[in-house]
């Protein structure tokens, strides 16, 4: 961290040299992070990388003219050429009318402290220790793991501070901390990767490390002697970390750029139903110690609870103040995202998930990037396990989901208790009644 250099003065003295440079108005972001990961493999220490960075991002206003620059230099001469290169890209752009900073009444005055930073003073060696660990555990599930990827560790904190010409001052200081394994099972000629992870501010909420490697090695284990099924319309269950992507994906689309632009396909649904009725989606950013809490966004403005989704039904937009003046709204203070989101819906264990669906696949993984954000068009690659009779049957692979998120949302008919809490969007796997499923033409599952 940068203990030795007194940031809000510093702030101060930048926003002040681009007043006298010429500027209207200023923002700026000082960002410092310090802390190492490593990596071992077959036991041995394959790579330990130290990481101390800091930097600095101005953004200067010429009237109706923007311009950014950002350094790494902090010393004085280092932030006067980046006042003298914003200030000249921002004469040298285009006029905007919705460009400035976010109104100076909007600006957070309320900052609890929220119980983001908890710093570990573990030495590298006994880290090395805890990923040897893991991987050990992983190696030992079966015989049938022959190889490792590694098992990683990282340990960092960070301080990062918002300042803006209104006197704004605001910032953030957090940890995190965490270890993965990734292992290979083989069987002939069968090879299935998989791997799994914990990350959390502090230590002592993490998994063990024998857990995850365990985890980790199960997970590869299981996926061998996977099997083609025929196309066809079933019903897909998405755990955990894949139904935080699909729910993503409705969150983009109601997001500031997307609006703006008319590249949504959620354009003119708010106040319609988007979700089934039982369904909500709330931010809640004062969560203490919470993966995506703060008191402010990235320009200042104070974040507040909010429900985007209230019983299925579309009631807010993500904005910042830019994307919020282009659309003639005000500000819902997410500039730079959104700040813990939590789907709220009656939930039930993940067996009698699956003996809901039946049968259908279950989805452990997606691959490529097939989601058109204008249509809502999803096409993904997929593997996972054919349930039948409420239970999994076997792995499969070499799929293909489809379907429309705005019919995909709607057919949401389950949502699971399997929620890991450390995560900017909180829920549990999520079991759509009917998508399609292509796959090389097989004998039926």
């Amino acid at each position: 961290m940068t203990h030795e250099i007194d940031l809000p003065r510093l702030a101060g003295q930048v926003l002040d040299t681009a007043r006298k440079a010429g500027a209207d108005s200023a923002e700026l972001m000082i960002s410092a992070s310090r802390g190492y990961s490593l990596n071992v493999r077959q036991q041995a220490v394959e790579s330990l990388e130290f990481q101390q960075d800091r930097e600095l991002s101005l953004t200067v206003y010429v009237g109706l003219r923007k311009g950014v620059a950002s350094t790494g230099d902090l010393t004085e001469a280092g932030l006067r050429d980046a006042v003298t290169a914003a200030v000249d890209i921002a004469r040298a752009t285009g006029e905007d009318p919705c460009h400035g900073l976010a109104e100076a009444a909007l600006m957070a005055t309320h900052f609890p402290d929220l119980d983001l930073d908890h710093p570990w003073d573990i030495a590298p060696a006994d880290a090395v220790l805890l990923a040897q660990e893991a991987e050990r555990a992983a190696l030992a599930v079966d015989a049938r793991i022959r190889q490792s990827e590694g098992a990683g560790f990282s340990s960092h904190r960070s301080h990062s501070l918002y300042a803006n010409s209104h006197g704004f001052l605001g910032a953030r200081t957090g940890t995190s901390h965490g270890y993965n394994c990734a292992v290979v099972a083989a069987d002939g000629d069968d090879m299935q990767r998989d791997d799994w992870y914990t990350y959390h501010r502090r230590a002592d909420q993490l998994e063990s490390p024998e857990s995850v490697g365990r985890e980790a090695g199960r997970r590869a284990v299981r996926r061998l002697g996977a099997r083609r099924i025929r196309t066809q319309a079933a019903p897909v269950l998405f755990v955990p970390e894949l139904a935080r992507g699909l729910i993503g994906s409705f969150i983009g689309a109601i997001s500031g750029g997307a609006l703006y632009r008319r590249a949504s396909f959620l354009l003119d649904a708010l106040d319609q139903p988007i979700f089934p009725a039982g369904v909500s989606v709330h931010q809640r950013p004062y969560l203490p110690c919470a993966a995506a809490s703060s008191a402010f966004d990235g320009e200042g403005v104070a974040t507040r609870d909010r429900t985007l989704i209230d019983d299925g039904v579309l009631k807010g937009w993500v904005l910042g103040s830019y994307s919020a003046r282009r659309l003639g709204l005000a500000t819902t203070g997410n500039a730079g995202g959104l700040f813990n989101l939590l789907l709220e819906a009656p939930r039930e264990p993940f067996d009698r998930l699956l003996k809901r669906m039946g049968r259908g696949l279950l989805v452990t993984e997606l691959m490529g990037s097939g989601v058109n954000g204008v249509t809502g068009d999803y096409s993904r690659g997929a593997a996972g396990f054919w349930v039948d009779n409420g239970e999994i049957a076997h792995p499969v692979d070499e799929l293909t989901i489809a379907g429309n998120l705005r019919d995909i949302y709607k057919n949401f008919i389950g949502f699971g208790d399997d929620i890991r809490p450390y995560a900017t969007l909180q829920t549990g796997s999520v079991l759509v009644s009917e998508m399609m499923i292509a796959a090389q033409d097989a004998a039926d599952a």
